[in-house]
């Protein structure tokens, strides 16, 4: 009995709609960028496995150092006490983001995100300023499943059940260009009412609302408006992290004098997508609001698997093939390759837009209806990508690639290739119905 078979009879997959009848695709191997199916076919893991593998699948760096660490030690309860891997980690990280000065641990992206909204609160609330309590996001945005974090993004399908028990927030339009100023007034106008406790915000990419850009000059603006009102900022830095966009961290986009974010949230590619880890970081005058001889002034928050020491070790790994001349050439060569593919993308008849930034290639559909994580033609398009062995999951009917750092030249040649087929497709219901004929599909959905 093959893996897609057992699956279906003991397993729930995330955001997939299991009354469909497909089937999950089973995966025994993976190397570089490519993933083996049970079937004995290869796919190009042109998203990066949900964002997060930044250096392809089974590293030999990584893995060495994650199976020395397992014969040291595997784990230790983070409360009490400490180990070399999450201080190491820490010192390197901090010494990498302008004005952070403690970090976090916690277990993925939302959690890092919880943390940071806990933090950002308590904060307020430790200085005597309880009534600032309201958040400030973008609209459209996306910050993770768990409550707090689907509070604090868009409201949705995917979130209409738990409406009534999320608590409200205040959105303001994305800086996208032409709508800069309207975000400058939007957020200002909720500055004046002296509650704001925090703005949080997907620096320069909203990733899940369809790779929507805006600029780092825009950004800046938002903070200095902040930063005059006593309101901290938050930049979530789940998706755009180590390299995506082109540098380090989203936030290195900003200029000099732009004041940088007060606390930041990283996950995904921080252990290189070996394993799951979560971290928020935050300045000085941050955590000096919690130390205190008083022992209810403490950020009481925390995970069984705090700092597990296997997953700081993979991060630390993650980061010295991050840091090396070979990986920053090859994210230089990635963004150079999608920019040359952008103009003819974009000539496609069915294409509305492209988008790009560093690593990140957005191509926009025009036909087939609107924007919906629920487009007519999204399984048409998914099956596609699958025929021409690539797994590229469109955000309703837009598609994109995130693609590991070790793509070759004639991998990202097949992306560009694969991209313009499902373009095809939006031109052609009757290939589009062909697709599905011969390709199973997980109605599945993408998330962070």
């Amino acid at each position: 009995m093959n893996l897609s078979t057992r699956d279906a009879a003991v397993l729930w997959h995330p955001y997939t709609q299991h009354g469909t009848g497909t089937a999950a695709l089973g995966i025994v191997r993976a190397e570089g960028a490519l993933l083996y199916a049970e079937d004995g076919r290869a796919y190009l893991d042109g998203t990066a496995s949900w964002w997060v593998n930044l250096h392809g699948h089974s590293h030999p760096y990584i893995a060495a150092k994650v199976s020395e660490q397992l014969r040291t030690l595997e784990h230790v309860l983070f409360a009490g006490f400490t180990h070399q891997p999450a201080v190491e980690l820490a010192e390197r990280l901090l010494a990498l983001l302008p004005g952070q000065a403690r970090a976090f641990y916690s277990d993925n992206g939302a959690t890092a995100v919880e943390v940071a909204l806990k933090m950002a609160l308590q904060y307020h609330y430790n200085r005597g300023n309880g009534h600032r309590r309201r958040l400030v996001v973008f609209a459209d945005s996306y910050h993770g499943d768990t409550f707090g974090a689907m509070a604090v993004s868009a409201r949705n399908v995917f979130t209409r059940a738990f409406w009534p028990l999320l608590f409200d927030v205040t959105t303001i339009p994305v800086p996208v260009p032409g709508r800069e100023a309207e975000a400058v007034a939007a957020l200002d106008a909720a500055l004046a009412a002296g509650d704001v406790a925090a703005f949080l915000f997907e620096p320069l990419i909203l990733g899940t609302a369809g790779m929507v850009t805006y600029s780092a000059v825009a950004l800046a603006e938002l903070l200095t408006l902040c930063q005059a009102a006593d309101v901290l900022t938050i930049a979530d830095e789940v998706f755009t992290g180590f390299g995506r966009t082109g540098r380090l961290f989203a936030c290195d986009h900003l200029p000099p004098t732009a004041p940088r974010p007060d606390i930041s949230c990283f996950s995904k590619g921080l252990t290189g997508g070996t394993m799951a880890l979560g971290l928020t970081t935050c300045t000085a005058a941050i955590y000096d609001a919690f130390r205190s001889t008083d022992r209810t002034r403490a950020f009481f928050h925390g995970h069984s698997y705090t700092a597990n020491p296997v997953a700081c070790t993979a991060a630390l790994a993650s980061l010295d093939l991050l840091l090396s001349a070979d990986c920053q050439g090859d994210i230089t060569r990635i963004s150079a390759a999608h920019a040359a593919s952008v103009p003819a993308l974009a000539a496609h008849p069915a294409v509305g837009a492209v988008r790009h930034l560093g690593t990140v290639l957005a191509v926009e559909l025009a036909a087939g209806g609107p924007t919906s994580y629920f487009h007519s033609l999204r399984d048409a398009l998914y099956a596609t990508a699958l025929a021409h062995g690539v797994v590229l999951r469109p955000l309703g009917n837009v598609l994109y690639t995130v693609p590991p750092y070790c793509v070759t030249d004639a991998q990202l040649a097949q992306l560009y290739a694969t991209l313009t087929a499902m373009a095809d497709v939006a031109l052609d219901p009757a290939a589009a119905e062909a697709a599905l004929l011969t390709q199973a599909v997980p109605t599945i959905f993408e998330v962070d």
